[in-house]
C-alpha cells in the first residue's frame, strides 16, 4: 500500500486510496481526474471510457474505490457494477450519476454499491464521499437520500428498491443521543453536519452512527434512514 507524507512535511505517513473512474464522458472525467490528483492522499490507478473497459480494468490495476458513471455504452454501470462486485466484493464502488431515479438507486444499492453520487454535488462532497466510501461507510447525494426515504414514508411508494433488513429493531435500545444521531441521517447529511449540529466531535458521532446500526441490525445509512422516517425518529429534530 502506498503512503504519502503528511501536510505538515514532518514525515507523518498516511495510506494512499487508490481511484479508477469508469465514465464515458471525457470532459467530465478528465475533470474529476484532475481535482482528484490535487489531493495528497488520492492516486487515480486508471481510468475507462465504457462499462466493458472498466470491467477489464478492474482486474490489471489495484484500487481502493471505483467512479462508476451509471449510463454507459457496450455495458452500462448496473451491469458494470454486477460484475465488479462478483470478483472484487470488498472494493468499494461508488455511482456517478445524472439519474434522480429513487429505483435506478435502489438497484445500485442491491448490487452492492457503496454511495450514490450526483454529478452536480459539489467537489468537497465529492472528496469526503470517497473518504467515507474507503472507510467502509455507505454515501449518498442529500437530495437523493430524502427523494428515498421519502418514497418509503409514502404507503404508495414502491418497496422493490427497500434494503434488505431495513425493519431493524425497536428504537427503544437506542439512548436519547443515538435518537439524534438517527434523525440526523434521515436528513442525509454527513458526519461532520450532524457533529456540528449536536455540538460534538466528528469522531463521536461516528461511534453513535456505528452503535445505532449495531442496535437496531441495520448495514448501512441509508437503511438507518429509512428506519428513522418510518419510526417517525425524523420529528424528533
Amino acid at each position: 500500500m502506498k503512503k504519502y507524507a503528511g501536510r505538515s512535511g514532518a514525515g507523518t505517513e498516511n495510506t494512499m486510496i487508490r481511484i479508477l473512474l469508469i465514465d464515458d464522458h471525457t470532459l467530465f472525467r478528465s475533470g474529476v481526474k484532475a481535482l482528484l490528483q490535487r489531493q495528497p492522499d488520492f492516486e487515480v490507478v486508471g481510468e475507462a471510457s465504457d462499462g466493458l473497459e472498466g470491467v477489464k480494468l478492474v482486474e490489471q490495476v489495484e484500487a481502493d474505490v471505483v467512479l462508476l458513471d451509471v449510463d454507459m455504452p457496450s455495458m452500462n454501470g448496473h451491469e458494470a457494477l454486477a460484475q465488479i462486485r462478483e470478483t472484487h466484493p470488498n472494493l468499494a464502488v461508488l455511482m456517478l450519476t445524472v439519474s434522480e431515479d429513487c429505483e435506478t438507486l435502489g438497484e445500485c444499492l442491491k448490487l452492492g454499491a457503496r454511495g450514490y453520487l450526483l454529478k452536480k454535488i459539489d467537489q468537497d462532497f465529492l472528496l469526503r464521499s470517497i473518504r467515507a466510501a474507503y472507510a467502509g461507510d455507505s454515501v449518498i447525494s442529500p437530495q437523493m437520500m430524502t427523494k428515498f426515504v421519502n418514497r418509503f414514508a409514502d404507503p404508495e411508494g414502491t418497496k422493490q428498491a427497500r434494503p434488505a433488513g431495513a425493519q431493524g429493531q425497536d428504537p427503544s435500545v437506542l439512548t436519547r443521543r443515538e435518537r439524534q444521531t438517527l434523525a440526523w441521517l434521515a436528513r442525509g447529511v454527513s458526519n461532520k453536519e450532524i457533529a456540528r449540529a449536536l455540538n460534538l466531535a466528528e469522531s463521536t458521532v461516528k461511534v453513535h452512527v456505528q452503535s445505532v446500526l449495531r442496535k437496531l441490525n441495520l448495514s448501512s445509512r441509508v437503511q438507518a434512514a429509512i428506519y428513522a422516517i418510518e419510526h417517525k425518529i425524523d420529528k424528533e429534530l
